[in-house]
């Protein structure tokens, strides 16, 4: 009778082994000084400063990438997605006015291949790079049979924290207080069936593909990285009064800021405030979408609203543009009903 191995059977314990060698030059990047375990440790340790709070508030989140894995799988081109897996988790625990400590992903394939990865990993680091949080730990799993040839998941997972007198939830907005939306990068990571289903099923486009409305590949536009908030907002600490913070995903602006809206408030937004992105029109056109699809669907070119009082706005838009951020004011608070209303700029 045949000898039947675990590598027999699909899973290669010495290339999950190799792997582990190879990124964890790239993962001790990340480390901050509070790390105190090394990778490869059943668990990992992150020693927390109790001296920097009274009061610390552990703020966790987790997500995953959705199906612009498909466009990755299709463009066979992995740098981007990691660090959207990190943005998607950090963004939102950033809402509540935690600083981002450490993170944790899970990478699952059918066929463990080092290549690709290591360029999954390098983003994840990029991202942790760019929140100022660690890397700590991770699993890597090789499933045989269950995910189709070439193709993987991620979900990660982001823990955070703040002082207890500091967390953000909106409780302080008032009338007369200011939207102001932060410009994203492009679709982000939400939306993507919608937008797999009108460029390659419909329009039976190419990924390779340049596009002139555009003026870039569908692979570079629809790759691009979800833009990390975490510099903008610490930039912001302590220099303007933040009462508010939506992460722009899945529902849009309609569907995100209301989640910290005080009963009896909503939001006017102004439409035509900020500058949209033309893949915006694109989908648009190309597929018929209704206009209250698109503001459901996509961010719309606002990734991330920070509400302030009126009186501090400016000087928050100049701090932000100093930082490498474009800011908008796209709207204010008014009493009455609840949701966003969209008014005429």
């Amino acid at each position: 009778m045949t000898e039947l191995t675990y590598k027999k059977a699909g899973v290669d314990i010495e290339e999950g082994e190799k792997f582990v060698d190879l990124i964890s030059p790239l993962v001790k990047k990340t480390f901050r000084p509070e790390v105190i375990t090394d990778i490869g440790s059943f668990s990992a340790l992150f020693r927390l400063d109790i001296k920097k709070y009274k009061e610390p508030v552990l703020v966790s989140g987790t997500d995953g990438v959705g199906t612009k894995l498909k466009v990755a799988f299709m463009a066979n081109r992995h740098d981007t997605v990691g660090i959207d897996l990190v943005a998607m988790c950090v963004n939102d625990i950033l809402t509540s006015g935690a600083e981002p400590l450490f993170f944790l992903d899970y990478f699952a394939t059918g066929k463990l291949k080092k290549e690709t990865a290591v360029k999954v990993i390098e983003g994840i680091v990029k991202g942790c790079e760019e929140a100022e949080c660690s890397l700590i730990g991770g699993e890597t799993a090789e499933m045989p049979g269950f995910y189709s040839e070439g193709e993987y998941d991620l979900s990660g997972f982001a823990v955070g924290v703040v002082e207890k007198s500091g967390i953000i939830d909106g409780s302080d907005i008032k009338e007369g207080d200011v939207l102001i939306g932060l410009a994203s990068n492009g679709i982000h990571s939400n939306g993507f069936s919608l937008v797999r289903k009108i460029f390659f099923d419909l329009k039976k486009m190419d990924i390779k593909q340049y596009v002139p409305e555009i003026k870039t590949t569908l692979e570079d536009e629809l790759l691009k990285p979800t833009r990390i908030y975490v510099k903008a907002v610490n930039a912001l600490r302590g220099k303007i009064n933040i009462k508010g913070m939506a992460h722009i995903t899945g529902g849009g602006i309609p569907g995100n800021v209301p989640r910290i809206l005080p009963k009896g408030m909503h939001a006017a937004v102004r439409e035509g405030s900020w500058h949209e992105p033309p893949i915006f029109g694109l989908i648009k056109t190309m597929g018929n979408v209704p206009d209250e699809d698109m503001k459901k669907t996509f961010n719309m070119g606002i990734g991330y609203v920070i509400i302030s009082s009126e009186d501090s706005a400016d000087t928050a838009v100049s701090i932000l543009r100093e930082n490498g951020y474009e800011p908008y004011i796209i709207g204010k608070i008014r009493k009455g009903g609840g949701g966003v209303k969209y008014v005429q700029d």
